[in-house]
């Protein structure tokens, strides 16, 4: 093993274009894992600030609740210890009517007790754009019921979502505002937001959190309370799941050709080192080294090389998500995108596990060449040398 070590140092894979074509092949492979792991982030945490991980409802409810308030149920202190929750918190939706000048504009409004400045309001940027809107300005809403009623909300605030085109046109009122006007009492809710921690946000996590949530409610209701169900984010936005799935799928793409078209590269930057070195390896063979320990001294140096292509694709990457992360220089639609900006996340483990899966897949391709190794006559080339 040392002189298989001591010769490898000594040869080198003069092929730059090899090492270039790894380094790139590691950059867009480093690139995608980030660039999917920055989407999974962006928009699960897009969806649980709009509307929380797990919604409780009633049976008859829809995912924003329904003309009957749900109440807070009495075993809210055992669904709270379900492992991940987050929290727990009731939440009011209305549909309204907003009266800007000459048109009209739906909207929703939602009731959460973060906003407690009683009668303000806070709107979408998307909105407030449109309609040349802003802070200290009053909006008229009208809500449609037996009868209608008119409200007017004063802005506090503009956000700006990352969820941009769902939560276009939500608004944000104090709870106890929405229960005023549907006349509800201070334990009635259109439905209950659970979130829970980052981690428990993919969908094997937010099954699993919504069965025990479901289930828990079901048991804890008294004989009083009509249970509650618990639905997954998924269902009320499968179309941004299914999104993210084909993200992943594409990302085990790029994994595969970038692993393929670095490897060719290789086998072609070792198979010219082979050629170059026909009367060492001769010269080897002819000092009693077999072929498996002739391949081992290639096989280094072709490693050594695939390393050095590595790591510097892993840094022109790292650079790169810095750069994009902090100034967010490259901008997308989020009407196609669900975000204004390419979101990047450096999942260290994820770019760990792509580097050590697309670098063995390199080195199993480049066992290919050393099957010339076996077709080397030491007797042809020592006399030839």
């Amino acid at each position: 093993m040392q002189a298989e070590g001591f010769i490898a140092r000594r040869l080198r894979v003069k092929e730059k274009m090899a090492v270039t074509a790894i380094a790139i092949s590691f950059f867009v492979i480093i690139i995608a894992v980030a660039i999917s792991a920055g989407f999974r982030r962006e928009i699960r945490g897009g969806v649980s600030a709009v509307t929380g991980d797990v919604l409780l409802t009633n049976a008859a409810a829809d995912l924003t609740g329904g003309a009957d308030p749900v109440r807070t149920p009495s075993c809210l202190k055992d669904l709270e210890g379900v492992r991940g929750v987050e929290r727990i918190e009731p939440v009011v939706y209305s549909a309204g009517i907003l009266r800007l000048g000459d048109d009209i504009q739906g909207a929703m409004f939602k009731g959460t007790a973060a906003d407690t400045v009683s009668m303000g309001v806070r709107i979408p940027a998307t909105l407030a754009g449109r309609f040349g809107l802003g802070v200290g300005d009053d909006l008229i809403a009208y809500y449609a019921g037996e009868k209608t009623k008119i409200r007017r909300w004063h802005i506090v605030g503009v956000y700006d979502s990352p969820m941009a085109t769902e939560d276009g046109q939500l608004l944000y009122v104090p709870i106890g505002d929405l229960r005023r006007l549907l006349e509800w009492d201070g334990e009635e809710s259109s439905l209950l937001e659970v979130s829970l921690a980052p981690r428990l946000r993919s969908r094997k996590a937010l099954a699993e959190a919504t069965e025990e949530l479901g289930w828990r409610a079901h048991l804890g209701a008294t004989d009083s309370e009509e249970p509650l169900r618990a639905v997954a984010a998924t269902e009320r936005f499968p179309q941004l799941f299914d999104w993210l799935d084909l993200i992943d799928f594409n990302v085990y793409a790029i994994l595969l050709l970038m692993t393929v078209v670095a490897g060719f590269n290789m086998i072609s930057g070792l198979l010219i080192l082979l050629f170059r070195h026909v009367s060492t390896i001769g010269t080897l063979k002819t000092l009693g080294m077999g072929n498996r320990a002739v391949a081992g001294v290639f096989l280094r140096v072709g490693a050594r090389t695939a390393a050095i292509g590595m790591a510097a694709g892993n840094v022109l990457a790292l650079l790169f998500c810095l750069v994009q992360g902090t100034t967010h220089w490259i901008r997308l639609n989020p009407e196609n995108y669900f975000v204004s900006f390419v979101p990047v996340h450096v999942n260290l483990p994820g770019i760990l596990l792509a580097d050590a899966a697309a670098f063995a897949g390199i080195l199993l391709l480049l066992l290919i060449p050393t099957l010339f190794i076996s077709k080397v006559d030491p007797a042809q080339t020592v006399k030839a040398e």
